[in-house]
């Protein structure tokens, strides 16, 4: 089969998915091409705790690589995420952490920063990678005077919630991350209010 007709092939079947609505075949022509972003065209996304001693800019490349983060199937949802931030001087990323289920691998593109973790806190610079398993509490602070900037690949399994040992709060994800609760609570028995 030729170039061309390969091309017009997938043009004929897309339209036909996109007419008939038959996602899995929107699936199979669009499973047969390459899917490429540049990171210069994604769009950078800043967050700030109310306070401001939070602060992190993220641009969300598995996003725009097609990831749809609230899709139960993972070839919508892909089975990693992968994350360019920015964290300004003297702010850290997130409050201190741990994840249930997930992984989370850290590359640093550039800028220095101290990692902090559950044997204490190890300075990182450009080139240096990382990685937390679930239920390893961390956090990154940027100790330097540019923008501390790296690369987080994330396995982002369905379920996932995250426990904050400093203010001893739990973050429970109920249908995504986006859909939310955060609890503080005493803790009881398995059975409390069951029998």
């Amino acid at each position: 089969m030729s170039l061309g007709s390969a091309r017009a092939s997938r043009a004929v079947f897309g339209a036909l998915a996109e007419h008939t609505g038959a996602q899995w075949l929107q699936r199979f022509v669009t499973a047969k091409q390459m899917r490429k972003v540049n990171i210069n065209e994604v769009k950078e996304q800043a967050w700030q705790s109310p306070g401001g001693k939070y602060a992190v800019s993220f641009k969300g490349i598995s996003e725009a690589l097609g990831r749809d983060p609230s899709s139960l199937d993972l070839s919508g949802r892909h089975p990693f995420d992968l994350e360019w931030n920015r964290v300004p001087p003297g702010k850290q990323n997130f409050p201190y952490h741990a994840h249930s289920a997930q992984w989370e691998l850290y590359l640093v593109i550039s800028g220095q920063g101290r990692v902090r973790h559950k044997d204490g806190t190890t300075d990182v610079v450009a080139g240096d990678a990382f990685i937390f398993g679930p239920d390893e509490p961390h956090q990154l602070i940027n100790s330097g005077q540019e923008d501390l900037t790296y690369y987080v690949v994330a396995d982002n399994p369905i379920g996932e919630s995250a426990y904050y040992p400093d203010s001893a709060k739990w973050k429970v994800n109920r249908s995504s991350a986006a859909d939310r609760v955060v609890v503080k609570g005493q803790e009881t028995d398995y059975f409390d209010g069951e029998e």
